[in-house]
């Protein structure tokens, strides 16, 4: 049988590869040497992408501090270091952190409970069509509902507590996170539950070994779109729940100063939101991420 050969063209230095560290060199013979090439200090720091995001916030914040100083007028827009000292002044003295803490408790009641009733619904929907029927119909009637719609016959229902937010909250969880669910177990492919068949799997080992790792780049994703929407619905939810009780988490805390007028804690109350969901996005969900869908093999 006649052997295949190849030409291989000798990489120049400094020529693209798919490594930039690494280019091949002719020696003689004319064979091909692989010459490892270190990494600057530039193209290190650039692979890493917690720097990448950390520069596009400080440029983000020069940009701000910019404008507000060129503006100049804090009731309209303060600067970014006047809304940093607002920030920093309510988390000395205690008054954000206990804002924050009450938003985030009661936002993982809402969205605990969400997973709860959304894996109860795509459980369902997977063991019968009735149950596919009544996921695909609550979904398309409710999904498109805004949650804080709902806040006014919250109040009537549950009071003035927070049972009327979770109940919200529950509705703005629930419904992407059983449609993402749903969507990622009807996408495992029929060749992979085969395997699990072949190999004896049933029940309870057949989900967790074959459907949730296939299906859990989309399960994560609802997950992601729960909590996106569960926080800014809280929020909102906080504004015009904090008129009706007089108190409440971050919401409040940025109508309340935004009543006495003082902008700069204002935007030191929006600064904690984002900063809020930056932390949970970028370390709880990417590390989650990193552990599974990264280890398993199975990003789509």
């Amino acid at each position: 049988m006649p052997e295949a050969t190849a030409r291989v063209m000798p990489h120049r230095p400094g020529a693209a590869t798919d490594r930039p560290e690494i280019y091949h060199d002719e020696v003689e013979g004319g064979e091909l040497d692989i010459v490892e090439q270190p990494l600057s200090l530039f193209q290190t720091l650039y692979g890493e992408p917690w720097l990448r995001k950390l520069f596009i916030l400080v440029v983000l914040a020069c940009i701000w501090e910019i404008y507000g100083r060129i503006l100049n007028n804090d009731l309209l827009f303060p600067t970014f270091t006047a809304t940093a000292g607002a920030f920093f002044s309510s988390l000395m003295n205690g008054t954000l952190p206990a804002a924050a803490w009450v938003s985030v408790k009661v936002l993982l009641t809402g969205y605990v409970i969400g997973i709860a009733l959304a894996a109860a619904l795509t459980a369902l929907a997977m063991a019968s069509r009735i149950g596919t029927d009544f996921l695909e119909t609550m979904t398309s009637m409710f999904n498109p509902l805004p949650a804080i719609a709902l806040l006014p016959l919250a109040l009537i229902w549950f009071g003035l507590g927070n049972a009327s937010l979770v109940f919200v909250l529950v509705h703005s969880v629930t419904w992407a996170i059983a449609l993402n669910t749903h969507s990622g177990f009807l996408g495992v492919s029929r060749t992979l539950k085969m395997v699990g068949r072949n190999y004896g799997l049933k029940g309870f080992g057949f989900i967790t070994k074959i459907l949730i790792p296939a299906a859990f780049p989309s399960i994560l994703t609802g997950r992601k779109i729960g909590w996106a929407f569960a926080w800014r619905t809280l929020i909102a939810a906080e504004l015009v729940f904090g008129v009706s009780s007089g108190s409440g988490g971050l919401g409040w805390f940025i109508f309340e100063n935004k009543n006495l007028l003082d902008i700069p804690k204002v935007f030191a109350g929006l600064l904690t939101v984002i900063v809020i969901g930056l932390i949970v996005e970028n370390l709880i969900f990417r590390t989650v991420e990193r552990y599974t869908i990264q280890r398993w093999g199975v990003q789509h």
